[in-house]
């Protein structure tokens, strides 16, 4: 079996996992680079028998997979992963598998932009190192409303989190209950009382049809000029033009990304210049342990389907 990894923008992956297991029959080869082209993917992938995606990287599309006539499996982080097309993968006799087990990783990043974006942090550090000093006022979190736009797992962790620094914990999503908040530990509102009462909103739902475009300009109005912004799900929820547009005229005070609408983030995107804004590249599960978690999983995904019992399948 021949084994495509892609995207390892690190090149960490083979060292993530015991390849080595797979024995001598099966050959292993890491791509560090990205590729967007259909074209030049369909012409990279055309020899292997499986592939490993990490995440949404590289979409294997319903035009990719039916160039790719030799592929039995694909393996991904997760057991969702919405750039799949599970009903063509299926057509052409693809398996896909995913990975049960996770780490907190996400909820972590999230939470450290929580802080960055409270406290100004990248452009407090970019002060200093240009001889200013104390040029901005952050927020104290202690008695501040986070709002939460989703409370499932990775929400529920940010709960917790916000109610150690003493914060109110407020949450919307569009079928949340009373019960099932306040078993996350937040208030459930609807979802203008959240932007209009949170000091911070932070993001934690799935993209979907439902969710594309979900946060735009009257949402962002109704955070206000002292409301800040923290997207670690996925880009397309929030619309990125009007983000763009409420931080340069400053109606919002600051937003922090860590997922964008085209990844990675082209040279000429708007938001490189935007103001307040703290950008990091697609990092929420992007860890030494999560890496060896996911990578191992994968390779245990693989072995199962050489046995001929494939698991964590998800079409």
């Amino acid at each position: 079996m021949r084994i495509a990894v892609l995207d390892d923008y690190q090149d960490v992956a083979l060292r993530s996992a015991p390849w080595a297991e797979l024995g001598e029959d099966s050959e292993v080869v890491r791509f560090t680079d990205h590729l967007d082209g259909l074209d030049e993917l369909a012409e990279r992938l055309r020899d292997f028998d499986a592939v490993v995606v990490m995440r949404e990287r590289t979409p294997m599309s319903a035009e990719l997979l039916d160039r790719l006539p030799k592929l039995r499996l694909i393996t991904t982080m997760g057991m969702a992963n919405a750039s799949i097309d599970l009903d063509a993968a299926a057509r052409n006799g693809v398996t896909v598998c995913g990975t049960r087990r996770g780490t907190a990783a996400t909820a972590e990043l999230a939470w450290a932009l929580v802080m960055a974006v409270a406290r100004d942090l990248p452009a407090n550090d970019r002060d200093v190192r240009a001889g200013l000093w104390q040029q901005r006022l952050g927020i104290d979190l202690e008695g501040a409303t986070l709002g939460l736009v989703g409370l499932g797992k990775l929400g529920t962790k940010m709960a917790e989190y916000a109610r150690a620094f003493g914060m109110e914990v407020i949450a919307w999503s569009p079928h949340l209950t009373e019960e099932r908040a306040a078993a996350g530990g937040a208030e459930l509102v609807a979802k203008e009382e959240l932007f209009r009462r949170s000091d911070i909103a932070s993001i934690h739902l799935r993209l979907s049809d439902s969710t594309r475009g979900l946060i735009g300009r009257r949402e962002l109005d109704l955070l206000g000029g002292e409301g800040r912004l923290v997207n670690t799900s996925r880009g397309p929820i929030v619309d990125e033009v009007e983000l763009v547009e409420a931080l340069r005229e400053g109606r919002i005070a600051a937003a922090a990304l860590d997922v964008y609408d085209v990844e990675p983030l082209p040279p000429g995107s708007p938001l490189r210049d935007a103001p307040n804004l703290i950008l990091s590249p697609h990092i929420g599960f992007v860890t030494q342990r999560a890496y060896r978690l996911g990578y191992t999983q994968m390779l245990e995904d693989i072995q199962a389907f050489q046995a001929d019992s494939p698991i964590n399948v998800l079409a």
